[in-house]
């Protein structure tokens, strides 16, 4: 035998591997085979929490956004609700001073106390509309002050109730005027608590929440401040403000001449008879002139009465000056009765007055 004979091999004990690999053989090396399953798993899974974080911020941007346009609303709502309520205690406020304005004319202490008793009840309503208002808390603080501004107008209107029927009966005092202009100072103080503390505050809130929002309502309760003045009190309701103590008069001459009276325009003559309707009730113009070089006076009331009758009416200058022309207006407190009557008219002495037969003036006149 040739060393170069075949051999017949011996047969293999190992089994074959079989390839996995595709018809194309070995799996090529690079970035487009497939990636193990442990890969493949944590790439679902940051998809998904990529995707669940997209949702949370959508949801909070969502109740954010929900959050911020519900406070608007309230905050909005709130500052209507303020503008509404004011404008209606403003609105008590006016009727208020108009009941002290014709109190000398309205016939009846008693009416007049009424008609201030029915304007305390209106005023109380805008109060409990007030505590019965949902309030943001933006502006609690602003709401505290709005509310007290409230509660000062019920009580200096209650007050002014209980103080108003012994001032205009006839029973006046320098205390009593005082009460009344120390509730109307109450009043008014409402209003700066209104004006200067709550309006800002509420704005303020308004503002930082970049809410869009109309004007706040800002009407005042005084619109005339004269109304704390006693003095003032005094003319309005025409009763004198009698003095605190006997007051020394000052040398030199005291007093007033009536130079002329008249009734819605026409100047009323002495020497002969006047006609006047008697309805409505007729106010009486006061033409006077203080005669003195040298003294002013204060507190001059001038009297208008029908002879006969329990008609008549008052009014108070607080003050005339020396040499110079005053003028007051008196209206009766009713009606006069028809027919041809005696008027009296008057600008009653003043301390220290020693000629006083030129202060009255006496005419006829034909009511009709």
């Amino acid at each position: 035998m040739s060393f170069f004979d075949e051999v017949d091999e011996p047969p293999r004990t190992e089994p074959r591997t079989t390839s996995r690999a595709g018809p194309r053989g070995r799996r090529p090396s690079g970035t487009g085979g497939r990636r193990p399953p442990d890969q493949q798993i944590r790439l679902r899974q940051a998809i998904a929490v990529g995707a669940l974080v997209v949702i949370i911020l959508l949801i909070a941007l969502g109740v954010h956004s929900c959050q911020v346009s519900a406070t608007n609303s309230a905050l909005q709502d709130y500052a209507n609700n303020v503008s509404s309520l004011n404008r209606q205690s403003a609105a008590n406020g006016k009727a208020l001073f108009t009941t002290l304005a014709q109190a000398a004319g309205s016939g009846s202490a008693t009416n007049v106390q009424n008609q201030i008793n029915q304007t305390l009840s209106d005023e109380k309503q805008v109060l409990n509309k007030a505590k019965q208002m949902s309030i943001p808390d933006q502006v609690k603080t602003a709401n505290s002050w709005f509310q007290k501004a409230l509660q000062m107008r019920v009580d200096g209107i209650a007050n002014i109730a209980r103080e108003i029927q012994p001032t205009l009966s006839g029973r006046a005092s320098a205390s009593s005027i005082n009460n009344l202009a120390r509730e109307t100072a109450r009043l008014y103080g409402s209003d700066v608590l209104y004006k200067d503390y709550a309006v800002p505050q509420i704005y303020g809130a308004l503002h930082a929440a970049g809410t869009r929002f109309s004007p706040i309502n800002g009407d005042q309760f005084v619109t005339n401040v004269n109304w704390v003045v006693p003095s003032f009190l005094g003319t309005e309701l025409h009763v004198s403000v009698p003095s605190s103590g006997p007051k020394k008069v000052a040398p030199g001459l005291h007093g007033h001449s009536l130079t002329s009276v008249s009734v819605g325009g026409t100047t009323l003559n002495t020497g002969s008879t006047n006609t006047v309707p008697a309805n409505p009730i007729p106010t009486f113009t006061l033409n006077f002139a203080n005669g003195s070089p040298t003294n002013n006076e204060t507190n001059v009331k001038c009297k208008v009465s029908i002879n006969g009758s329990s008609v008549s009416g008052t009014a108070v200058v607080p003050e005339t000056f020396a040499g110079k022309n005053a003028t007051c207006q008196v209206k009766l407190n009713a009606a006069p009765p028809q027919g041809t009557q005696s008027v009296v008219a008057t600008i009653e002495p003043v301390p220290g007055e020693k000629n006083t037969q030129n202060n009255t003036n006496t005419y006829t006149v034909t009511f009709q």
